[in-house]
C-alpha cells in the first residue's frame, strides 16, 4: 500500500504551498510515483504545481445531474451513471513525470459528494498499490478523510500560521482526528508557517505545549513566496535560496519515511 500523508489547516496558512513543496521533495528523493489529491473545495494545488487541469471529480458529478456539464458530455443512453463515472475517472487525473494529480473540485448547487466519494474510494483501493506515496491537500474540515475515502493514513500534517488563534484552530483539527478515532500510523504533527525570522515567541510556544502538539518544525516568513504568488509563478518551484523552501526540505528530511 502507498504511504499516505494528509495535510490540513485553515485557509491562508500556506498549506497548499507546503503540499507542493512536499511533492517536490518526494520527487527529488526518487520516492515515486506519487498520487497528489487536491481535496480542498477551493482547489489550487494545480496552480502551486504549475499544472493545467482539464476535468475535476466535481465536474464529473455534475455531468450526471444535468445542467451545463451534462450538455457538454452527455451520458450515452446505453450506459449507467456508475459505468459512465468509472470510464471517465481517468480523465480527471493529470499525469506528470513524477506524480499524478487528482482534483476533487467544487460541485454546483446542493447535494453531497457521496457518489463521487464512493467512486474515488473504490479506485484508490484498486490502484493505490501503483503509487509509493499518496499526498492529500485537505480542507480544514477533513471531510474526505473522515468519511473513510482513503484506504489508510500514515501521517497527518497540520499547518498553522504563527498566531495563537492559528494554533487554536489547528488544535480543533487535531481534536477532530481524535474524535474520529483515526488510526494514524505515524501520528499528527504541527508545522508553524510564516514565522517572523523563523522564531516562535513565548506565547505561541505556550499555546503549542498547551495542546500537546508534536511540533515538526517552523517555517520562516518568506518574501519570495509572496513574489512568486503575486507573479503567478508556481510556489512549488521556489529556488534553493528561499528560506521557506530550505526550512521545509529540512523538515521533510526528518519526518518523511
Amino acid at each position: 500500500m502507498a504511504y499516505t500523508i494528509a495535510i490540513a489547516g485553515k485557509g491562508g496558512t500556506g498549506k497548499t504551498t507546503l503540499t507542493g513543496l512536499l511533492i517536490r521533495y518526494l520527487a527529488a528523493k526518487g520516492k515515486v510515483p506519487i498520487l497528489a489529491v487536491d481535496a480542498d473545495a477551493n482547489a489550487n494545488l494545480n496552480e502551486v504545481l504549475g499544472v493545467e487541469v482539464e476535468k475535476t471529480l466535481g465536474e464529473l458529478r455534475e455531468s450526471i445531474r444535468g445542467g451545463e456539464y451534462a450538455k457538454k458530455d452527455p451520458i450515452p443512453d446505453t450506459m449507467t451513471k456508475q459505468d459512465y463515472l468509472a470510464m471517465n475517472f481517468q480523465d480527471a487525473i493529470t499525469e506528470e513525470d513524477a506524480y499524478d494529480l487528482l482534483v476533487m473540485g467544487r460541485t454546483q448547487g446542493e447535494g453531497c459528494y457521496c457518489f463521487v466519494n464512493g467512486l474515488l474510494k473504490a479506485h484508490l483501493q484498486r490502484f493505490s498499490n501503483n503509487y509509493k506515496y499518496v499526498v492529500v491537500d485537505n480542507e480544514a474540515g477533513m471531510e474526505h478523510i473522515s468519511r473513510g475515502v482513503l484506504p489508510g493514513i500514515d501521517l497527518i500534517l497540520i499547518v498553522s500560521d504563527c498566531s495563537r488563534r492559528g494554533v487554536q484552530a489547528a488544535a480543533r483539527i487535531k481534536e477532530l482526528v481524535g474524535e474520529l478515532d483515526m488510526r494514524v500510523a505515524d501520528g499528527v504533527k504541527l508545522i508553524i508557517n510564516k514565522a517572523p525570522r523563523g522564531e516562535l515567541n513565548e506565547g505561541i510556544t505556550e499555546e503549542i505545549e498547551k495542546h500537546d502538539f508534536d511540533l515538526a518544525g517552523v517555517v520562516p516568513a518568506d518574501e519570495l513566496v509572496y513574489e512568486y504568488d503575486s507573479n503567478g509563478t508556481p510556489t512549488s518551484r521556489l529556488p534553493e535560496s528561499s528560506p521557506a523552501r530550505a526550512a521545509m526540505m529540512e523538515i521533510y528530511e526528518r519526518i518523511i519515511k
